[in-house]
């Protein structure tokens, strides 16, 4: 049924882009800064014209008496894959077409008496406008197809890194730490601690959680990465001379499905028992109820000392050491997959510095997405503010995907079929 694309049927995933990364060089990045300026581009309205003239013939097809059993199967799932898409591009079709008349209508009201009449002209406008991004984004997100990963839970992970300062990296560890643990409040997810080493003076070494909720690593995917932090610190000579220090920690987040199949043989596995240490009153330090697994053919190590039971540490230690193993696994064939982007599935490599809290300017700095934010006291309390900026490079990611997929497909058709 030769619809497109020299005549064959596309893979279900309408945008074939499942190996998507954030970009550090795109030529887009000026032109598309957000899901509206790309909806205006020429190459997008030519393929959603397509897709929309596409499912008319899906459509008429499906009517037709001549097609067998399998063809209408095939047929009709295709129908279910571009039915939203095609809505949703009327739907805006539609809202820009009343756009366009307030705006002729709005021309013509310059008295003193249609005053009233104008306003309310310009606040329909504004309504229409709010409602074409609302559903310039749903549509992206229709296109790019849902990463594998997407609805599963996570570990994340927090460590320190080394400065010049003293305490600097690991007080902003623990705070970013909290964030996210506030973060995860804030979205009714569940946040289990799974190790937590506290720094001497207050801050944190190195701590893991478990989160699990409705697509946690979806929203968690991005953060993985080296986080900078530049601050004068509360005391010290460089209190009084108010000079900045800059510091860094690293974020991992590892997907972890809810079936990870990872086969571990007990003879790999070297299993220590140790006291717990930090917070948990009585019972720390009187029983050794932590565990440290490591596995000895890759030399992994994960640690677990949050629960009173020896049992329930040792388990949840193995549950971090399958989740690990399974990331090893997906980035090595991603990687033999992976040639022309960099690889971002939930860790990042850690010379990439994704982010910049700058206290002395109250300012936050995603490098990734050229996005500065202000207010990093509401950033790190892990609420709205935080959500914005994650959902402002959730958006960012789905424009490139878009991109990448209509410059690929535009290099195909200019090469003949």
């Amino acid at each position: 049924v030769g619809l497109y694309n020299c005549g064959f049927w596309r893979p279900e995933s309408l945008l074939d882009t499942a190996r998507f990364a954030l970009s550090f060089n795109s030529q887009y990045r000026k032109k598309h800064q957000d899901s509206r300026a790309l909806w205006k581009h020429e190459a997008v309205q030519k393929y959603l014209e397509t897709l929309s003239k596409e499912y008319q013939q899906v459509n008429h097809l499906l009517n037709a008496d001549s097609i067998n059993d399998f063809e209408q199967r095939t047929l009709r799932r295709r129908c279910a894959n571009l039915s939203p898409i095609a809505a949703a591009f009327q739907e805006i079709k539609e809202a820009e077409r009343e756009v366009l008349e307030l705006e002729a209508m709005c021309r013509e009201l310059d008295s003193r008496d249609e005053k009233q009449l104008l306003e309310l002209a310009l606040e329909e406008k504004e309504t229409l406008d709010k409602k074409i991004n609302t559903l310039c984004r749903k549509l992206f997100q229709l296109l790019v197809p849902k990463e594998k990963y997407d609805k599963s839970h996570v570990i994340l992970e927090v460590t320190a890194g080394r400065t010049t300062g003293g305490d600097i990296c690991q007080q902003f560890t623990k705070e970013m730490f909290e964030m996210y643990q506030n973060y995860a409040d804030y979205k009714r997810w569940t946040f289990d601690v799974v190790n937590y080493t506290p720094a001497e003076i207050g801050g944190l070494h190195h701590a893991a959680a478990h989160i699990s909720g409705d697509d946690v690593y979806r929203h968690l995917k991005y953060e993985g990465g080296t986080h900078r932090v530049q601050r004068i610190p509360e005391t010290g000579l460089s209190s009084r001379m108010q000079r900045i220090h800059t510091g860094t920690m690293s974020v991992i987040v590892l997907p972890q499905p809810e079936e990870v199949d990872v086969k571990v043989d007990p003879k790999d596995l070297r299993i220590d028992t140790f006291r717990a240490k930090g917070a948990g009153g009585q019972h720390v330090n009187k029983t050794d109820s932590a565990v440290r697994i490591v596995h000895l053919p890759t030399g992994l190590a994960v640690e677990c000392q949050q629960e009173r039971s020896q049992q329930l540490n040792k388990e949840i230690a193995l549950r971090t050491l399958r989740a690990k193993l399974y990331q090893q696994i997906v980035e090595k064939q991603l990687s033999q997959e992976q040639s022309a982007r960099k690889l971002q599935l939930g860790t990042r490599a850690q010379s990439e510095r994704v982010r910049t809290y700058n206290f002395t300017q109250d300012r936050v700095t995603d490098h990734r997405i050229s996005y500065d934010a202000r207010n990093i006291k509401e950033i790190l309390s892990g609420k709205e503010a935080l959500d914005k900026l994650i959902n402002r490079l959730l958006e960012f990611a789905e424009i490139e995907a878009v991109t990448e997929y209509l410059e690929n497909l535009q290099a195909s058709e200019g090469g003949g079929c």
